[in-house]
């Protein structure tokens, strides 16, 4: 296996966990709703359909909490088994009632952090996962950088007022939650109506915890997850995912005192005025007039971005392929990535995506000969 063909196997790694579209923002409609600050966000493009000032700093209460959970699915310790310490326990504000030296499974903290908002799950999660609460602070604001949460600084696990250098932005919040929803465990919690984990110590009877998300238990039905959050002086924060139509959709508003209405409002206009259009499909392009190019060039996956139905009408496509150098007659000198496919929407890119070569070798295995040396590689059987 050569040397260029390993680096390329393990780029493609990175880009089948990560986007590889680059979203732009085209313009983004005000809204008109009760929160301070509001977005609305698609999945699969990141791009922002609605906005009420998304990138003012706020506290943001108990939402906070998307990142904790994220961080315990992503540690692979859900399985284990935590001991509450004291600590834990006395964390003002909602609770699960977590007992001092109670030992129970981290999956089942997750679920009471989300569903219920518990703080002394919150703490008790980044005593396990983090080694300690500073420990796991720092692991909270590593990934809001790793996400481009630019406007982000997390003190807590939980979203409590007891620092003053933490805060978030309704943009950046969207931004996390886009990610989380990446995960299907993740997705899965945060989409849960009622759950039960089993008795605390010297209880008889089973755990069972409701979701406080109204929007989730039945309020509206296209919704899909999310986190609610109040602090006195955050007042109330809320994340609401929803789906129709193959349409999916984040919402965050901050300080919203009338914020169901708000989300349903949001969701309701973006389901009426925008549609998930596929642009192109994953692999070989088309309508290619370089010969050289012609059968041996394609996308490694979909593209799809919502539009309404005026913007649809003004989509433009730009294939970008460099000039075939004189030593390409051997295919081997070819570079993996040899283009750029563009979507431009009223003259504004908007998706700008890698355009990739396939060797004949490559073309004959297909992508499954890539995907081989890919398993390899990630269970160690390929080392250079």
């Amino acid at each position: 296996m050569s040397l260029i063909r390993k680096m390329f196997s393990i780029a493609l790694v990175s880009l089948l966990i990560f986007s590889i579209c680059i979203p732009h923002n085209v313009h983004a409609e005000q809204v008109g709703v009760s929160a301070r600050n509001a977005v609305l966000i698609e999945q699969e493009s990141g791009r922002i359909i609605y906005e009420k000032d998304a990138h003012d700093k706020q506290r943001i209460a108990s939402i906070t909490k998307v990142m904790t959970a994220i961080l315990a699915i992503e540690s692979g310790k859900l399985d284990e088994i935590v001991k509450v310490s004291d600590k834990a326990v006395r964390a003002e504000g909602s609770s699960l009632y977590l007992k001092p030296g109670e030992e129970i499974k981290l999956e089942h903290l997750v679920y009471g952090l989300m569903l219920r908002s518990g703080n002394d799950s919150a703490v008790a999660i980044a005593e396990h996962v983090g080694g300690s609460l500073e420990g796991f602070v720092f692991m909270m604001n590593e990934k809001a950088a790793e996400l481009g949460m630019t406007n982000t600084e997390f003190a807590n696990p939980h979203g409590l007022d007891d620092h003053e250098n933490h805060y978030s932005t309704a943009y950046d919040m969207a931004l996390l939650t886009r990610y989380a929803m990446e995960n299907d465990k993740f997705k899965e919690v945060a989409g849960t109506k009622v759950y039960r984990a089993p008795a605390a110590p010297g209880e008889s009877w089973d755990r069972s915890w409701t979701n406080k998300h109204r929007l989730v238990t039945g309020m509206y039905q296209y919704a899909t997850g999310g986190k609610t959050g109040y602090t006195k002086r955050a007042k109330r924060t809320l994340i609401t995912t929803a789906s129709k139509e193959g349409l999916d959709v984040i919402a965050v508003t901050l300080n919203g005192p009338d914020d169901w209405k708000d989300h349903i409002y949001m969701f309701n206009r973006a389901f009426v005025d925008y549609k998930l259009y596929e642009i192109a499909e994953k692999g070989e392009i088309d309508n290619v007039k370089d010969d050289f190019y012609k059968g041996k060039v394609s996308l490694s996956r979909d593209i799809k971005f919502p539009m309404t139905k005026k913007e649809r009408e003004n989509v433009r496509i730009k294939v970008t392929l460099e000039k075939p150098k004189k030593d390409w007659k051997d295919e081997g000198n070819v570079p993996e990535v040899v283009g750029e496919y563009t979507l431009i929407v009223h003259d504004e890119a908007v998706v700008e995506t890698p355009i990739y070569f396939e060797r004949k070798q490559e073309k004959e295995g297909g992508f499954w000969s890539i995907f081989k040396d890919i398993f390899f590689i990630m269970a160690g059987k390929i080392t250079w």
